[in-house]
């Protein structure tokens, strides 16, 4: 949208996805993106654990009637539809997620654009990371939450179901289990 001087809006989950974005521009730009102040705690937690990131402006910290037309601004779904959007004024917007895989996703929900882009794990591999970061405690917050959480305690781990509300959690719960219900995806 660059050429056309539209600012660019790309929402993610305010947590993991936004710094998954930022880490990944890497391997295509250095230029700073403008991001929502939610995200600033989160991101500068990945920066000390050592991901690297794109640079990043507070988008609020810009003067105001400062134009964004060009800009990639990075956004959590919360901001979509607020007064903090006006700053952008025309702009195109985008979502990543693994949502985007599904079928008609990006329209139904108003985008322009959609990047399938998800975090999910398979079983094996969540297992596999809980036992090498030799968490204490976790909270277990899509799929099958009150399963995974009930296995992990079985195995020792402080573990238990987090309910979200997440954009998009329940397109799945069709697909669970009575007992996994309302747990989200």
């Amino acid at each position: 949208m660059r050429a056309a001087g539209r600012a660019s809006v790309l929402f993610g989950y305010a947590l993991g996805k936004s710094q998954r974005l930022l880490a990944e521009l890497t391997r295509c730009t250095d230029r700073p993106v403008f991001v929502h102040g939610s995200l600033t705690g989160a991101i500068e937690a990945y920066r000390a654990a050592g991901v690297p990131m794109v640079p990043t402006l507070r988008a609020t910290e810009e003067a105001r009637g400062r134009t964004f037309a060009g800009e990639l601004i990075v956004a959590p779904l919360s901001a979509r539809g607020s007064v903090w959007m006006r700053r952008f004024g025309d702009h195109s917007s985008a979502f990543a997620s693994g949502w985007m895989r599904v079928r008609g996703a990006r329209r139904r929900r108003a985008y322009d654009r959609g990047f399938a882009l998800s975090d999910h794990a398979d079983w094996q591999g969540i297992l596999d990371t809980v036992r090498e970061t030799e968490a204490e405690r976790v909270f277990v917050t899509h799929g099958y939450t009150t399963e995974l959480a009930r296995f992990l305690v079985e195995q020792g781990v402080d573990a238990q179901p987090w309910r979200t509300q997440y954009e998009g959690e329940l397109e799945g719960s069709e697909r669970q289990p009575a007992a996994a219900a309302g747990d989200g995806e």
